[in-house]
């Protein structure tokens, strides 16, 4: 760690501990002797921490300052981007949280987040009035059978659940053994295995209209092979069956596009003329249409034929409902 980022763990390490010994600061700072005494000597002399050695209790510890004297103050420490996307990002995923029975427990967090999105000279409110998270995409329907779900994937019991399918208008019944659930893009999935399909399957939680924890103990699908049919294809409509797309964007989008990761595994080149040309394995295409569609003319599916021929008739019924 940095010098600044030194002085901002000393200052912790006091208000956290009475007192603190010179070897916690040199193991927690893994620093020289040398150096922690130059670091203090600053930190004393420079930014007027009031500092003191505790003779009795063999530690450094705060003591209270001077009235009218100095004021105390850490240089200011600022986030890089990942950071403070991740703080923010945090606090908005709480403040979605429903009180329910976890609310006492969640306030601490709450406090202790709004603390790590403060420096020395901004507030946290400021910081939040000048700097915005906004999670779009993201469907808004309540999650209503969180908990039992929940429930029964940690107590490793079946699930009974009444599954809207969606692109079916079909409301149905799965016997599921819960594995894991995922947060995706903003939305919650659960992957399972479907006792009716006698396969592993995802299922989103926002489409889940009941669920019921069933005293059947849950089958264990491998975590390898779990992996191996929803974790290798591209976003939550992976599976066993990977193909890969290819797709080539123009000079003026690749801008853009060249800048995004679509996929861990995908391969990306650009061509003689500047188009930027994106290999992104999958298995099952809805998803991935989205994706693709949203950029328009200035994307070519190039293989395999059966995904060109599929977003051709989406573009040629979309210009037909325009025409007509």
């Amino acid at each position: 760690m940095d010098r600044t980022e030194r002085f901002y763990r000393i200052d912790r390490l006091l208000r956290d501990n009475r007192v603190v010994t010179i070897d916690r600061f040199l193991d927690d700072l893994a620093v020289s002797r040398a150096t922690f005494k130059r670091d203090l000597e600053y930190m004393r002399d420079r930014l007027n921490a009031p500092i003191e050695w505790d003779r009795e209790a063999g530690g450094y510890r705060f003591v209270e300052p001077v009235v009218g004297g100095p004021e105390y103050e850490l240089p200011g420490l600022w986030f890089n981007e990942s950071e403070i996307l991740a703080l923010l990002s945090m606090e908005s995923l709480l403040e979605e949280i429903e009180p329910g029975l976890l609310g006492p427990r969640l306030e601490p967090l709450k406090a202790r987040l709004s603390s790590l999105i403060e420096s020395s000279r901004h507030s946290a409110d400021e910081v939040r009035k000048r700097i915005r998270v906004l999670r779009m995409g993201s469907r808004s329907r309540e999650i209503r059978f969180f908990e039992q779900i929940a429930l029964g994937l940690m107590k490793r019991r079946r699930l009974c659940l009444n599954y809207f399918v969606r692109s079916r208008d079909e409301l149905t019944y799965r016997d599921v053994s819960a594995q894991r659930l995922v947060h995706y893009r903003d939305n919650w999935y659960l992957d399972a295995w479907c006792h009716s399909a006698e396969a592993v399957r995802s299922f989103a939680l926002d489409a889940v209209e009941g669920a019921r924890v069933l005293d059947e103990p849950a089958i264990e699908v491998p975590g390898g092979d779990l992996d191996r049919l929803l974790g290798i294809g591209y976003g939550i409509f992976s599976g066993a069956e990977v193909k890969w797309a290819k797709l080539r964007f123009s000079a003026q989008r690749a801008r853009w596009v060249a800048a995004e990761e679509w996929h861990p595994q995908q391969r990306c080149t650009f061509d003689g003329a500047g188009r930027y040309v994106l290999e992104v394995p999958y298995s099952k295409d809805p998803e991935l249409m989205m994706d693709i569609l949203k950029h328009g003319s200035e994307v070519e599916v190039l293989a395999p034929p059966a995904l060109r021929e599929r977003v051709a008739q989406e573009l040629v019924a979309a210009a037909h409902r325009y025409r007509a």
